[in-house]
């Protein structure tokens, strides 16, 4: 009998935000830890209004060195959803979609870095002069 295609393979049995590292502390139903960041949370947000559409369509997400989470609720028995304190909050974080960005976060951390060098763009908040 194969699993079910939308059933994950792992699920979280425990889910802290570590507020002062502004960190997303998962640990899975197989005693992994994962450890993400804010702002990788933040940048690569599973939303259309980030994600787009077509991978062409990707945003690339600046100034959100310092983001922060002010809400996490869950959703059904397969997902969270993160506010951030940029007031983001459409993207739902599927169990499936949080092991996968602990899979591939040091390889879409260097993806992102160098978008933003690419573009001229900083993870630095740019700052407001009056």
């Amino acid at each position: 009998m194969s699993e079910n295609a939308f059933t994950p393979a792992h699920i979280p049995s425990e889910i802290n935000y570590l507020k002062q590292e502004r960190i997303l502390e998962i640990i899975w139903d197989d005693d992994v830890q994962t450890r993400l960041s804010a702002e990788l949370l933040r940048v690569e947000s599973p939303s259309a209004e980030v994600q787009g559409h077509h991978p062409s369509e990707k945003k690339i997400i600046s100034g959100r060195k310092h983001v922060g989470i002010i809400n996490i609720e869950p959703v059904g028995h397969y997902a969270v959803k993160i506010t951030f304190d940029d007031l983001h909050d459409s993207g739902i974080y599927s169990w499936h979609y949080l092991r996968e960005l602990h899979d591939t976060q040091t390889r879409l951390w260097q993806t992102y870095e160098q978008a933003l060098k690419d573009r001229g763009l900083s993870r630095e908040p740019v700052s407001k002069r009056s």
